[in-house]
């Protein structure tokens, strides 16, 4: 008994270990709840489900940071808030490339939810590795905040300044080398990752990839991609592990949610973008800020991240009004 105690009360990277396995537990009751009750069967998610869903899983997002305000009081509950509103607003702006993922496939609505839910736990190992690099780096150089810093600068103006072309799924690099590493099936077989089917030229039973499977691929490498604006982003805000990893997969989680009602209308978050830019640079600035002047209070970050975001929001809507839902 005393050694179960010692194992739960242990300290792993600055958090209790019952902290982690509590959030973590969390994780898992909301997978199970994804794959086993809303996906039991396969189901196309409507536009009204999925606003639906994701107000439910922000309201987790929400109780959970009431709930770090408790266990760690009004700081970490803040920085909290602020992580998690940051990567859920670029989260909005990777819909766009998922939908392009799925439509390149020939995946139809009804699999994609699945796809997606299953993702997360791929994400969930990714995200962990690259917070855990990123966290290790900071506590033995706390200059590679600066490195971050000047990153997000970066990438903001760069966002202000360059017009994004059209993306074109088929030239990707990894497309191109999984479909010639991999033996993909020419369709879809439901809801099944990898299938059985006989050799072309030997006619024995082999394993077979399909769309399906060559679709969560491409998607998990591209949050790897998203990971790197938003990872910086957060550790901008505040370098404990466990507030960065936790704001980053409470947002991962409802995206998944999410995403359909996004899909039929990304369009009309166009303007978004800038907003999002304006938050890259003044969380990069802030870094600057904190490292030369003084750490910077943790609400006027909320506030200002907030009413950037809320800012882009309403303006897109505003200027694409008369644009509709789209044909998602």
């Amino acid at each position: 008994m005393d050694t179960l105690i010692a194992l739960i009360t242990a300290d792993i990277v600055g958090t209790p270990a019952w902290l982690w396995l509590s959030f973590l537990a969390i994780v898992f009751i909301l997978l199970a709840f994804d794959l086993g009750v809303l996906n039991k069967g396969d189901k196309e998610l409507g536009i009204g489900e999925s606003l639906r869903l994701s107000l439910f899983y922000i309201a987790v997002a929400v109780l959970f940071g009431g709930w770090v305000w408790y266990a760690r009081g009004a700081e970490a509950s803040m920085q909290y808030f602020t992580g998690y509103a940051i990567e859920k607003a670029l989260s909005i702006d990777n819909v766009f490339v998922i939908s392009l993922i799925f439509s390149y496939f020939a995946i139809p609505r009804i699999y994609q939810y699945r796809a997606l839910v299953w993702g997360i736990i791929a994400v969930l190992v990714l995200r962990g590795l690259m917070i855990g690099v990123g966290a290790a780096l900071v506590q033995e150089y706390d200059w590679v905040l600066l490195l971050f810093g000047a990153f997000l600068v970066g990438t903001g103006v760069k966002m202000l300044v360059v017009k994004e072309g059209e993306q074109d799924i088929s030239r990707n690099p990894l497309v191109r080398l999984l479909s010639r590493v991999l033996r993909v099936t020419p369709h879809l077989h439901g809801q099944r990752f990898i299938v059985r089917q006989p050799h072309p030229v030997t006619g024995r039973m082999v394993l077979w990839v399909t769309p399906l499977f060559m679709a969560l691929v491409v998607i998990n490498i591209a949050d790897l991609v998203f990971a790197v604006d938003s990872v910086p982003a957060i550790f901008a805000i505040t370098t404990d592990t466990y507030i960065v990893f936790t704001a980053n997969i409470m947002a991962i989680l409802g995206l998944r949610a999410l995403y359909f009602a996004l899909a039929a209308m990304v369009h009309r978050f166009e303007y978004l973008k800038y907003a999002l830019a304006l938050v890259l640079v003044f969380i990069g600035g802030k870094i600057f800020w904190n490292y030369f002047y003084g750490k910077l209070d943790p609400a006027v970050s909320l506030s200002v991240t907030l009413a950037m975001i809320a800012g882009g929001v309403v303006f897109s809507l505003w200027k694409t009004r008369h644009t509709g839902l789209g044909t998602h």
